[in-house]
């Protein structure tokens, strides 16, 4: 698995963006949104239970990314036409305001590390990536068990104050200063 100090894969692949008829589709890359922090989070497959739950939290929370000049991007090997149907489906991800990205060919979740070896679906990672494109922090769970998206976004904060962050520190919480 890809971890920190890595550099991002390159990227470019479908995504779904809009359930708008004519404005569904929109081809994304690794080059879509420079200068940009990224939080990139994968999910197994559509149609699921856990999934859903991450995938609405993370768009209930898309302003809170946005505030801090990020961009959020939910990917799994499934296709654009599934990820559309499934929108179009479920209450919770009709008005999705971040990207839905189909690596249908496995190649970023391949690339990333985190194909599961059995099952052939991605894992549940998540990764936070500067804008120069270096992985400054990565997570994944089991399938079964779904992220925290505060716990991203505490940890994205740590990440831009570019200070040391002591345990359970909190945007607002002092940092540690070297003696």
């Amino acid at each position: 698995m890809l971890g920190v100090r890595d550099q991002f894969p390159q990227f470019k692949l479908q995504s779904v963006v809009s359930i708008e008829k004519g404005k569904e589709f929109a081809e994304l890359s690794s080059d879509s949104f420079p200068g940009k922090w990224l939080v990139v989070f994968f999910w197994p497959m559509d149609f699921t239970f856990v999934c859903p739950t991450e995938i609405a939290e993370f768009g209930r929370k898309n302003g809170e990314f946005t505030d801090r000049d990020t961009q959020v991007l939910g990917v799994s090997t499934d296709t654009q036409f599934v990820h559309l149907a499934w929108r179009k489906d479920h209450n919770d991800l009709r008005g999705l305001p971040i990207p839905m990205v189909a690596d249908t060919k496995r190649e970023l979740t391949t690339a990333c590390g985190i194909l599961h070896p059995e099952e052939g679906v991605a894992l549940r990672a998540t990764y936070i990536v500067d804008p120069q494109g270096v992985i400054r922090w990565a997570s994944v769970n089991d399938l079964k068990v779904g992220r925290n998206v505060d716990e991203v976004i505490r940890v994205l904060d740590a990440l831009q104050t570019d200070e040391l962050c002591p345990c359970n520190w909190k945007d607002g919480d002092a940092t540690l200063k070297v003696a």
